[in-house]
């Protein structure tokens, strides 16, 4: 501990002496320029010593992560010429580099590993088997300062030799750049100097390297990602889509658009979760369920109250008129339509290039990866031994559950929680954590809450489902809470804690694809899996679940595909919208007061209650608010909340406020259709500029009113 301290001491005086003493001044291009003709006459004279002098400082500035190394690397090339200034520069910026490896690992290591055990762990299993290959990209394409890359590879585990050689083979490129630059530096005499041809040659290589670089990087990442398989000299399809959902469905259509030969594999329905078993069911039961509540209480509109007589079979069968008048939107006769090569079977990729389906192999430049997820099932003990409900099998229900557990608070949870519980079931909702919807701020998962409590439902949180036990015919949920046990009697149980991504049966461990630490298949911001052509999209590459996202995932993945080698886009989460359609129905945009709070963001809040809006009194619907967070001072809208009917649809304004740069005083200056719902928004940019009035100028505004009287 005391080598340690005396070492830290020795570096930080060393670091103070350099500020103190002003060396800076010595590191830069004015001090250089002015001096070389002095450095080259000493270096003709003292030529051992000039180079032994220059190889110490080198070391040094680099060693203690001085700044000066780009400096003393033009340096290098001024006195001693390209062949000696590289051989130097090299050496010498490899071992500095060394030591701060060395230094970092001494000092910092063992504290900072005992700290964040886990972490390394995870790190240090990346370093033994990429860790070479991952520096020489680093070294190659410096996306950190070198004197960063230095300190923190000191806190791994790479062996110095390691270290040592890539760094010198690594670096040594991008030096000789610098270096040849600055022996064309070093020239500079007149102005017509600059003009030279050798010296604009220099500069040119300056700006272009780094792109070089990245280009060599990318054709080796290729080259060792791609070992061991045999790339076809000719190709059936532009791209092959895997999946047939929202992400699958655009990404083929942008395909076919742009006159590109795709083909799309599906092996089950066409139009995936969200038409037959998420989105486009749920929203037809949730509908049926509003109609049985109005029913209920049409005695607030003077009508005659009823409780509504449920056949549920004829309920089911509207959920599914729903899937079946919406199927030819996403069947295979309309995408053969468009110019798809549609195929009904299982996929197997065989090789970067090849799918196999139907017995029949396909060559293809590209692959996209849409093959969605599939609900959660937890590993409750004796779960197996019911016919658990889950959201994929719950359409095929044809009788309905008199007594019914929803395991999860999630939206899907809360969703059909509340869904059943108007139809007429017995609801108990189980959620392990300490409220339902717990991505919306606290007020929004206490009035969902309080408006399921008022329509009837249980509502458990805290509650953590345990076993499953059934006992003369009868089941129960057995749930941990509070240190005691509860016991709840069901006749179904649908399980809804979650999705987990499907990654699994068709190739990806055999190919090799990269999976993510949370399940899903690992894409890089272009949405390009390890496998540069092939590229995932949706569910399975998440990290949003939600069938808008997954058709805006699939735009810059169709597009990165097949015009990838021209142009690249990085695909855009800054706005990203959700909603889940309780009644009320939470809508959000950006970010959540907890979110922000979280982030240490500061925000101001303007807060608009639905319940004064006229439309929203004449419907009967007089409940909830719009919140908009605001950055401080400004009318920029960060982040909006709205919680009431059809919040999903009044949310687009706020949206597009946020994707187009549109503030709250236009939201103010945009004439909204009276009486709708949409004056909400209206009324919230009302309420932000009523807070942020100018008191005094209406003092002033008042007395030259009274002056006019």
């Amino acid at each position: 501990m005391k080598t340690k301290l005396l070492l830290l001491a020795v570096i930080v005086a060393l670091f103070a002496a350099y500020w103190l003493l002003g060396l800076g001044q010595y590191f830069n291009l004015d001090f250089l320029q002015q001096q070389q003709t002095s450095f080259q006459t000493f270096y003709q004279n003292n030529q051992l010593l000039t180079i032994s002098f220059y190889f110490v400082v080198y070391v040094a500035v680099a060693a203690l992560s001085l700044p000066g190394a780009t400096i003393m690397t033009l340096a290098g090339g001024a006195i001693f010429g390209l062949p000696l200034g590289l051989l130097i520069v090299s050496f010498a910026s490899s071992i500095g580099a060394t030591l701060a490896f060395l230094v970092s690992r001494f000092i910092l290591r063992d504290s900072i590993e005992a700290r964040f055990r886990k972490q390394f762990e995870a790190i240090n299993a990346g370093v033994n088997k990429d860790g070479p290959f991952y520096l020489f990209t680093l070294r190659l394409v410096p996306i950190f300062p070198f004197f960063i890359i230095n300190l923190l590879m000191g806190l791994t585990k790479m062996k110095t030799w390691t270290f040592y050689w890539v760094s010198q083979v690594g670096m040594l490129a991008g030096t000789a750049v610098y270096v040849n630059a600055g022996t064309q530096i070093a020239a500079i005499e007149t102005v017509g100097d600059i003009g030279s041809p050798q010296l604009l040659l220099s500069f040119a290589l300056l700006g272009i390297f780094p792109l070089i670089a990245k280009k060599t990087v990318d054709f080796m990442q290729a080259r060792k990602v791609y070992k061991g398989f045999t790339r076809p000299r000719h190709f059936d399809n532009n791209l092959i889509v895997i999946g047939a959902g929202s992400g699958g469905l655009v990404s083929a259509y942008i395909a076919a658009t742009v006159k590109a030969k795709v083909t799309l594999i599906e092996k089950n329905a066409m139009g995936g979760d969200c038409l037959n078993t998420g989105c486009v069911p749920s929203k037809a039961l949730i509908r049926a369920g509003k109609v049985a509540k109005e029913m209920r209480h049409a005695d607030r509109f003077g009508l005659k109250a009823v409780e509504p007589e449920v056949d549920f079979g004829a309920v089911m069968n509207h959920v599914h008129q729903a899937i079946k008048t919406i199927e030819p939107h996403d069947s295979v006769e309309r995408y053969t339509g468009l110019g798809v090569n549609v195929i009904k079977g299982e996929a197997f990729i065989r090789s970067p290039w090849e799918v196999e389906v139907n017995g029949q192999t396909l060559t293809t430049r590209n692959i996209i990866l849409a093959t969605g997820a599939r609900p959660l099932v937890p590993p409750i003990k004796g779960l197996d031994q019911v016919d658990y409900l889950t959201s994929d099998n719950l359409w095929d229900l044809k009788e309905q559950p008199k007594r019914l557990v929803v395991l999860g608070g999630g939206p899907i949870g809360s969703e059909l929680t509340q869904a059943f519980a108007r139809l007429g079931s017995q609801v108990t909702q189980v959620e392990m954590g300490e409220r339902i919807l717990p991505r919306e701020d606290t007020e929004v998962s206490a009035h969902v809450q309080n408006v399921f409590t008022q329509e009837g439902i249980e509502v458990l949180t805290q509650h953590k489902a345990t076993e499953v036990v059934v006992s003369n015919g009868q089941a129960e949920l057995i749930c941990e809470a509070d240190g005691g046990e509860k016991r709840i009697p069901f006749d179904r149980i649908l399980v809804a804690v979650g999705r987990q991504a499907n990654v699994t049966g068709y190739g990806l461990e055999e190919l090799g694809v990269e999976i993510s630490a949370r399940g899903t298949v690992a894409v890089d911001a272009y949405l390009r899996t390890n496998f540069p052509n092939i590229h995932a999209v949706g569910d399975v590459a998440g990290p949003y679940q939600f069938t808008h996202t997954a058709a805006h995932m699939a735009w810059f993945a169709a597009v990165n595909a097949l015009f990838g080698k021209l142009k690249k886009f990085r695909v855009d989460y800054r706005v990203i919208p959700w909603a889940t359609f309780t009644d009320p129905e939470v809508a959000r945009v950006g970010l959540s007061e907890a979110e922000a709070k979280a982030q240490n963001i500061d925000y101001e809040v303007t807060r608009y209650g639905i319940d004064d809006l006229d439309r929203a009194i004449a419907d009967g619907d007089a409940q909830g608010w719009v919140k908009v967070l605001t950055m401080p001072g400004k009318d920029k809208v960060i982040g909006a909340t709205i919680v009431g009917t059809h919040a999903g649809d009044l949310l687009t304004e706020y949206v597009s406020a946020m994707k187009h740069g549109i503030g709250m005083n236009k939201i103010l200056g945009t004439i909204h259709t009276y009486p709708t719902l949409s004056e909400a928004n209206k009324f919230a940019a009302g309420e932000w500029k009523k807070a942020r009035k100018p008191e005094q100028l209406l003092a002033w505004v008042g007395r030259f009113h009274g002056w006019m009287r």
